[in-house]
Order: C-alpha cells, then sequence, then structure tokens
C-alpha cells in the first residue's frame, strides 16, 4: 500500500507536468490577454456521468442546466470543457475523480489567461459518503477542514504491533497519531477561512432538502445512530480526501481519529470524498503566483451514501450494496445531487448578483 501512494503522488506531480509542458495548450488570443474574462465564482464539479446536459445527471449537470452554464469553452488541457455564464461570471468546471485529475485541472484552470480569477471565489460541489454518527444521507455539510487520507505511511494490517489501533502513521512519526504534530504540515490539512464558511452555513441552513423513501428506508437500519435517524439537513461537517475509496467501521473510526489529530481536536470528520486536499493545494500555489486568492474557497459535500455498515451486515456487502451495482448505484445518489445545487446554488446566486459587495470584502456573519 505504501508503495501505492508513492505511486499516487507521483502520477499527481506527472499530471501537472503533462498538462504544462506536453498537452497542446488552448490558445489564446492578444485580445483575450489583455480583456481576460472576470470571474466572480467558481463551481468545481468533480465527475459527469455522460454529457453536460440531456442525460442522466452527476454533479456537473444540474449546474449547466439551471444556472444555466450556457457557453462552452474549450479546455484540452483539463478533463473536460468549461461552461460559462459570461453575464453572471459564473464558470462552471468538472475535474475528474481523484486527487490527481482535482489537482491538475484547478492547477491549467488558474494558468488559463483567458480568465480572471484574481477576486473569483471557489465552491467545491460533490457528493460524498457520510459518517452516521452525525447525519443521514441527501444531507449537505460545509466544510472548515480539508484533511488528506493519503499522505501517510501504512503497514499492513496483518504487520501492525499489537497495540496499534491502524496502520496508518504520519509521514515521519513511528506509531498512529504520534505528537507533536508537524509544523508546517505537508498538505496534510487545511483550513478554509472561518467566516466564509459561517456566512455560508447561516445563509444556507434551512434550506429544504429531498427526503424520500429510499433516504428513510436506508437510514432506519442505522437504529444505533440517531443523527442517522434524522431527517437530511445543512451543518458544517470536516471532509477526509482520499483517492482510496475506503468504507466500513473500523476504517470510519479510523477517519473520525485522523482528522481529529490533524486539526488537534478542532475538526470533527463528516464527509469522506477524493479530491478537495488537491484542488485546495493548487489554489495556494496559484495564490503564491498572484492568480487567486485561495481565502475564497468554499467545500460542499451532500451525502449519497453512508461510509460504514449498518448492524447485520459486514462492510463488504454493504459497500456492494451501495456502489457496485451500476444500475443501482447510491441509495441517496439523486437526492445528493439535488441537495448540491439546492444549497450550493443560493451561495452562488448571492455573491454573484450582489458582486459590488462581495467583489472586494470576503462575507462573514458579522459583515
Amino acid at each position: 500500500m505504501k508503495t501505492i501512494r508513492l505511486i499516487s503522488l507521483f502520477a499527481i506531480s506527472t499530471a501537472i507536468l503533462f498538462i504544462t509542458c506536453c498537452t497542446p495548450q488552448q490558445e489564446v488570443s492578444q485580445e483575450e490577454k489583455e480583456h481576460p474574462i472576470e470571474i466572480k465564482m467558481v463551481v468545481i464539479t468533480l465527475f459527469e456521468q455522460g454529457e453536460p446536459t440531456g442525460d442522466k445527471p452527476g454533479e456537473f449537470q444540474y449546474w449547466v442546466e439551471r444556472l444555466p452554464l450556457n457557453e462552452t469553452i474549450s479546455f484540452p488541457q483539463g478533463y473536460k470543457d468549461l461552461r460559462l455564464n459570461r453575464e453572471k461570471g459564473i464558470l462552471g468546471i468538472c475535474t475528474g475523480m481523484g486527487i490527481a485529475r482535482a489537482t491538475a485541472s484547478i492547477m491549467a484552470l488558474g494558468m488559463d489567461d483567458r480568465f480572471d480569477l484574481t477576486k473569483a471565489y471557489f465552491m467545491v460541489a460533490g457528493i460524498a459518503g457520510i459518517d452516521p454518527e452525525d447525519a443521514s444521507t441527501g444531507s449537505a455539510a460545509w466544510a472548515q477542514y480539508l484533511v488528506d487520507g493519503d499522505l501517510s505511511h501504512e503497514i499492513d494490517a496483518r504487520e501492525i504491533p499489537a497495540d496499534w489501533e491502524t496502520g496508518y502513521l504520519p509521514l515521519r512519526k513511528k506509531v498512529p497519531y504520534e505528537l507533536p504534530l508537524k509544523d508546517p504540515n505537508e498538505g496534510e490539512v487545511y483550513k478554509l477561512d472561518k467566516g466564509l464558511v459561517q456566512w455560508a452555513y447561516q445563509l444556507t441552513k434551512n434550506t429544504e432538502l429531498v427526503d424520500n423513501e429510499d433516504i428513510k428506508k436506508m437510514r432506519e437500519q442505522y437504529a444505533n445512530f440517531p443523527n442517522a435517524l434524522t431527517p437530511p439537513k445543512v451543518m458544517i461537517g470536516d471532509q477526509l480526501a482520499a483517492s482510496t475509496y475506503w468504507h466500513g467501521k473500523l476504517m470510519n473510526k479510523w477517519a473520525n481519529k485522523w482528522v481529529a489529530y490533524w486539526t488537534a481536536g478542532k475538526g470533527n470528520f463528516v464527509t469522506s470524498a477524493m479530491e478537495d486536499t488537491g484542488s485546495m493545494q493548487s489554489l495556494k500555489f496559484l495564490e503564491k503566483a498572484g492568480k487567486v486568492d485561495s481565502k475564497r474557497m468554499l467545500v460542499l459535500r451532500t451525502g449519497s451514501n453512508f461510509t460504514m455498515q449498518h448492524e447485520g451486515i459486514d462492510a463488504a456487502q454493504s459497500l456492494s450494496g451501495e456502489k457496485l451495482d451500476g444500475e443501482v448505484g447510491y441509495s441517496a445518489f439523486i437526492p445528493a445531487l439535488e441537495a448540491a445545487w439546492r444549497v450550493g446554488s443560493k451561495v452562488v446566486i448571492e455573491i454573484t448578483d450582489n458582486w459590488d459587495k462581495y467583489k472586494d470584502t470576503i462575507p462573514s456573519p458579522e459583515s
């Protein structure tokens, strides 16, 4: 597993190098360089099932159809073409799944001279696994912390010492959860702007979310998790990003402790996904180049499935039942897509419709 993770890190570097050096870049005219399109909001989605309109939706489709993002912008150096609402200043990107693709796609966007992103807000709007200790599927969580689940040492579970509870341990540490924390860290944790996150939550906390029979049927099986039995809600909850799709109660326990460790007890693991530390790392590098303001980043993740099994089945059965049947998929897939749109669009529209207010001042509950 350690070898696999080293290969994954190498793949990220290779992907970025490929984009900047080997892939034909979109030609930019002199006019575009002198007058780039001012972008107010970038909506970041991670996958689409087919076309961006008119078929079975993925994360991108509702944004393209409903805002609408009615202009296609060629983006050969990325995963899919960009979509733009020029009048509103909203740009949509679908990065592709996984940390490597997300990192490469956001870096490619940030270096694209056709766009002025210096004042742009960035918002991830994607589905995720959700911890039944915190909420039901169909819920939406604004992240305060993004924690990386790949950057680590790992020993196979069959070989870990008897007094270890996990084979994961921090880089350059000798035992799991060893203190003190590294300072600075190496990309294991990012803290988003607290005022912006709180503002987004306050704006959206009363959003009505889908609560259908499939969601109710699934959550009723989590009888020992009171928060899983409640209807979907909007909340603040932190995000663990790992390109390995993990599942099960033991991994869920690790996720909670890993997030608590890297946030010094301030964070609470709520959602699992793959990409967001990669996207944030790109914004941090782009900020150093004067291209973006990384404080203008929001991450909204919505629960399409639980991160662990309910009583009566094992982790493999739970994973298989939620994911591996391509005709069925996640029990809350469509409600999670809908939640990302309903909650996220309130923030997008508020910022872009009131640009004079938010262009130079990042919102907070006090603003």
